[in-house]
């Protein structure tokens, strides 16, 4: 399934805001800890200096046991063994206010009162790990939440404005069909990344468009110049069919070079036809009685069925106008009854029926669904044994989109379904 730019855009920037704080959350609670430890080692110190400066020289031994007894976290201890430094250190004491243990940073360091060696102890109530987690996860949360939050708001934002030109262009291409005379206007705007895409669909669409006419033009111009030579051969063929000199195998050779003549003339005309179709020579419309165009080409086709015992059943609604060109409408249903006829099999059935909204012509023929990929190509052949040239279909196709119809096959209960909506 196919994703949008601005979705794929999105994912990327939250899998990499995950993966940011994932790796951030634990390097930034160590680093904050270690900060923490040492701000409050420092503050410990600080303690330390202010005892010694401003009580130490005022204490007398008797005075200690009233110092400790009226300061909680600060106590002086008398010592055998003198202390050579300070020690730091982390421990759990328990709380009698809160009833339970609580992490202390303490400090334990030699002071001298009265030139005797006592023992400094000071201590520093520290936040518990567990909440001190809590706390900077609960923080990156609201981070990264915000983070992805705006990303979002700000991509859909740039999106709507950047990528407006983008858009803009996709839907002229999206529009654009060669056959027609419109042609996309890209317009120019102010991203060079943009204004460069555009220039080189322009140049694109008017070299393959000069490509198109080119090629449509020497299709018809051939075509047109091809009829006379094509019908003077067939001529002389036809007399040379009715002298009574020819052998049998000279008839034979004859007949065939006729018969090759004949479908190389409804090539040419077929050729000629799609190319004026296609420039439009046929846009002159009518209202046209469907019911007459399809009664008034029964009889011939129904001679032509008959070598294959082929029964045609035709239950029409009264009255069906539609807005087309009739020569067009005449070739339309030309082709529908010739497909028909061609594809179908001895003692088979074609079935047509005309409502209001649509034109269908159903048929028997070979037990399974056709192609639908290449079906309405030209000299796209279903049954290459057939003696058609391949475009039928394509002219059917061609006279359905220059009215704005639309065709559907489809294959059920073993018919062959071509169903043309007006």
């Amino acid at each position: 399934m196919n994703k949008k730019l601005l979705h794929t855009t999105l994912k990327y920037y939250v899998l990499f805001s995950l993966v940011v704080m994932l790796l951030a959350a634990p390097l930034f609670f160590f680093i904050t800890q270690l900060l923490y430890l040492h701000e409050t080692d420092e503050a410990l110190l600080l303690q330390k200096e202010e005892f010694e400066l401003l009580y130490a020289p005022q204490l007398q031994d008797k005075d200690i046991a009233v110092w400790n007894k009226w300061n909680r976290d600060i106590k002086i201890e008398k010592v055998q063994k003198i202390i050579s430094r300070d020690t730091l250190f982390s421990h759990s004491s328990y709380n009698n206010l809160d009833k339970e243990n609580e992490p202390y940073r303490i400090l334990n360091a030699p002071v001298t009162i009265n030139n005797k060696p006592y023992l400094f102890t000071a201590k520093i109530n520290l936040v518990d790990n567990k909440d001190f987690i809590i706390s900077i996860l609960s923080v990156f949360t609201t981070i990264v939440s915000i983070l992805l939050v705006g990303l979002f708001i700000i991509t859909k934002k740039l999106s709507i404005t950047l990528l407006k030109p983008f858009y803009d262009t996709l839907e002229q291409i999206e529009k654009f069909e060669i056959d027609k005379s419109s042609h996309p206007k890209l317009a120019e705007n102010s991203i060079e990344e943009f204004n460069r895409l555009n220039q080189a669909i322009n140049k694109l669409i008017e070299k393959n468009t000069r490509i198109y006419k080119s090629q449509k033009e020497f299709i018809e111009n051939a075509a047109h110049e091809l009829q006379t030579p094509i019908a003077i051969f067939k001529g002389k063929l036809e007399t040379l069919l009715q002298r009574d000199d020819v052998t049998e195998e000279q008839f034979e050779i004859l007949d065939k070079l006729n018969d090759t003549t004949t479908r190389l003339n409804r090539l040419n005309k077929n050729l000629l036809l799609l190319s004026k179709i296609e420039s439009k020579h046929y846009n002159i419309s009518e209202e046209v009685l469907l019911n007459d165009g399809i009664t008034n080409q029964l009889d011939f086709f129904k001679e032509q069925a008959f070598t294959k015992n082929i029964s045609i059943n035709t239950p029409l609604e009264a009255n069906i106008l539609v807005e087309t060109n009739l020569f067009l409408s005449e070739i339309l249903i030309s082709n529908l009854f010739m497909n028909a006829i061609n594809h179908n099999i001895a003692n088979g059935s074609i079935n047509v029926t005309l409502h209001k909204n649509s034109l269908v012509f159903s048929n028997t023929g070979i037990s399974k669904s056709l192609e639908t990929d290449k079906l309405f190509e030209r000299f796209s052949k279903v049954n290459p044994a057939s003696k058609g040239n391949g475009l039928g279909l394509s002219i059917i196709k061609k006279i359905v989109e220059n009215n704005n119809w639309e065709i559907i096959y489809r294959y059920k209960d073993k018919l062959h379904i071509f169903e043309i909506r007006f």
